[in-house]
């Protein structure tokens, strides 16, 4: 077969349906995802009103898809978050901190630990800080006490130096 310019795509010739057979339901198209999904939404309604009609008494026993109703599952995942209200909420219940909460709150506590320690001057770092300044002021004062000295002797040269 000869292929002329153009190349005959690889999915094969595309079928239609004729209008005979889409009358009568038998088209060879695939059905789509929605087509599908409304089918079982109908066979659903479908047994739900057998159901009541038929059994009433069995309230609470509901329909399961797929094999959810052969295997119960406990999957956090799945469990759809339920919502409380105001006055239900148990306000002495506590919750359970991260991992990672946990730790933050450990760290701020040792960090004010530490520091009421470091203005009580018992860690190591404040006794360090402590003697520094204690030493910083001994030499202010000297220093002070120097130029006091040095400016009363100045003061008596110019006294002399006057008379």
């Amino acid at each position: 077969m000869g292929r002329g310019k153009f190349k005959s795509k690889p999915t094969g010739r595309r079928q239609f349906s004729t209008p005979e057979d889409m009358l009568a339901g038998t088209s060879n198209r695939p059905r789509t995802f929605r087509q599908k999904e409304a089918e079982h939404e109908e066979e659903e309604a479908e047994e739900v009103s057998e159901e009541e009609s038929g059994e009433e008494s069995e309230g609470e026993t509901s329909k399961t898809k797929g094999t959810q109703g052969i295997i119960e599952i406990e999957n956090p995942n799945l469990v759809k978050p339920k919502n409380l209200k105001a006055r239900d909420v148990d306000v002495g219940k506590t919750t359970e901190l991260s991992r990672r909460e946990r730790e933050e709150l450990e760290k701020q506590r040792a960090h004010e630990r530490y520091m009421r320690l470091q203005e009580q001057g018992k860690t190591e770092q404040a006794r360090k800080d402590l003697d520094r300044l204690a030493l910083i002021r001994q030499q202010r004062a000297e220093a002070a006490k120097k130029r006091e000295e040095e400016k009363a002797a100045k003061e008596q040269k110019k006294a002399e130096a006057r008379k």
